[in-house]
């Protein structure tokens, strides 16, 4: 097989290791920085142009689309989906994931458990107030939409902290997330890696000491975990819920269960692999041959 890797970067860690799984399994890896591709539009002939060649024959793609260039990495996405090119992310997950309130959206409507969140459109400083005794009053924790990797999160230990925090996102044209703290998960999340409906890994992430986040771009620490059923159920529901065939789920632990505090669509690889001495980036490859295996036989029994 022919596999894509779209990456902007290619030192990264992530993009190294799906490389390198790509090669060890007997397949073409080639790696595409998506943001020198173009898309060609023309009826019955959609088309991707990479350093002015035409991108052909490929059979598969692994989208790894950083937040900052959503838009434009998910347009080169659904031009290889046009092209009938199976993809680990389709770009309407991709999308759908990166978007926090979007995503919160979707989640609960499939039955998932959350952290009590609400949103509003710049409410004055008496519905700041209301906003804040909504997800059960301080501490809350306050997000800005757009935020990765921990940036973008405050930590409001105060009613006067929290209104001070949302009024100064508010002046900046910002929309946030108001979202409840829960204190028993001591600072530490667990990613639970899922890939094709089963997770093949989980770690939990501790922040530093007085830190609430726990990512470990910030410092945090991680050790390899078996998860509980509940939490097994819970990342594989998210998963689904969200259309993502391979993601990595955050959940924290608390008094009623699991709850999913975001889905990421292009998880590292770099954390997991290393707590878990799990080789995923293959899981993801193998994942890849057995969708295309399955597709061909369908269309052989057809």
């Amino acid at each position: 097989m022919r596999i894509a890797i779209l990456s902007a970067n290619p030192a990264l860690y992530s993009t190294i290791r799906l490389l390198e799984a790509v090669h060890q399994r007997g397949h073409e890896g080639v790696l595409v920085n998506h943001l020198n591709c173009q898309v060609m539009i023309e009826g019955g002939n959609p088309s991707v142009l990479y350093e002015g060649k035409t991108l052909e024959a490929f059979d598969a793609i692994v989208p790894r689309i950083g937040a900052s260039v959503t838009d434009y990495g998910c347009a080169i996405v659904r031009q290889f989906e046009m092209m009938k090119v199976f993809t680990t992310a389709k770009s309407q997950a991709i999308m759908r994931s990166r978007n926090k309130l979007r995503s919160l959206q979707v989640l609960s409507k499939a039955g998932v458990e959350l952290p009590k969140t609400v949103f509003a459109n710049h409410p004055k400083n008496g519905s700041v107030t209301q906003l804040i005794e909504l997800v059960g009053g301080p501490p809350v924790v306050i997000k800005l939409l757009e935020g990765t990797q921990g940036i973008g999160v405050v930590l409001a230990e105060t009613t006067k902290a929290a209104k001070s925090t949302i009024e100064a996102f508010y002046g900046l044209k910002k929309h946030v997330l108001v979202q409840e703290f829960v204190a028993e998960a001591k600072g530490a999340d667990i990613r639970a890696f899922v890939i094709g409906g089963r997770v093949v890994g989980a770690i939990r992430r501790q922040g530093l000491e007085g830190e609430f986040r726990s990512n470990l771009h910030r410092g945090g620490n991680a050790v390899a975990v078996t998860l509980t059923p509940d939490e097994e159920k819970t990342a594989i529901e998210a998963a689904r819920a969200l259309g993502l065939k391979v993601a990595g789920v955050d959940m924290l632990p608390s008094d009623r269960g699991p709850l999913v505090l975001e889905v990421n669509s292009s998880p590292g690889l770099e954390g997991i692999e290393t707590a878990t001495r799990i080789d995923v980036a293959t899981e993801i490859i193998a994942y890849i041959e057995d969708k295309i295996r399955a597709d061909e036989g369908d269309i052989v029994g057809v």
